[in-house]
């Protein structure tokens, strides 16, 4: 992805966050300066990868595959006592597919926040991974219990939610609007509990045209932080 680009993505996230009354914590907006400044204060940041997270999982096809996120809050899976939680924000354009996957540790709650309608699909896994296309799916939607068939699909309005535990692959996107939902999970850990279906980048390449907008939390590690 261009970093002009994920710029154009990032303003236009931020200005529907705020339409929506939704606000970012101070350091979603730090320049590379500021982080700079910060030194050793942001270091829980930096090491639970907290803040912007822009991605068309390898496709090179934002509009069609892709997701604009910001995880607010975040345990680390070394000292997952301390903090057991995570809580993101995303933004899922209409028609925008996350693929499928599933997590071999996080329990997550996705909720509708508001804007069209999210539509979750859900297949139970196999145990060499796969798709089980035989076995019907019982999901907690709000607290009530609900019967799926395998790569059937639950349509979420705003205020309403689902729980997905771990080993059940599901897909989502946004119909009849964008979409502004939530993550209420267990620690989240991008670097080793995401399974695709099929292989694809978690996070994208970005070719550098324009200095950015904001700090993406894969920009960290790249910045010198001076500690």
């Amino acid at each position: 992805m261009r970093r002009s680009a994920i710029n154009t993505i990032l303003r236009t996230a931020d200005a529907y966050i705020r339409e929506r009354g939704f606000y970012l914590p101070p350091f979603a907006y730090w320049s590379r300066d500021e982080w700079r400044a910060r030194g050793s204060e942001c270091a829980e940041i930096i090491a639970n990868r907290l803040g912007w997270d822009v991605t068309d999982f390898g496709t090179g096809n934002f509009v069609r595959t892709g997701l604009t996120l910001f995880t607010l809050r975040n345990g680390n899976p070394r000292d997952p006592g301390r903090k057991p939680y995570a809580e993101k924000i995303l933004i899922v354009e209409d028609g925008q597919i996350t693929p499928l996957h599933f997590h071999w540790k996080k329990t997550e709650d996705i909720i509708n926040r508001g804007g069209g309608a999210l539509v979750v699909q859900l297949y139970h896994s196999t145990p060499d991974e796969r798709l089980d296309e035989t076995r019907m799916i019982e999901v907690s939607t709000d607290g009530m219990r609900r019967t799926v068939a395998p790569g059937g699909v639950v349509v979420l309005h705003p205020g309403e939610s689902i729980t997905l535990p771990p080993l059940l692959y599901h897909a989502f996107w946004a119909e009849g609007g964008r979409v502004l939902a939530g993550e209420v999970s267990s620690i989240n850990d991008d670097a080793a509990d995401n399974r695709f279906l099929h292989p694809i980048g978690r996070f994208p390449l970005i070719e550098e045209d324009e200095p950015p907008l904001y700090l993406l939390c894969t920009d960290y590690e790249h910045v010198a932080f001076g500690f």
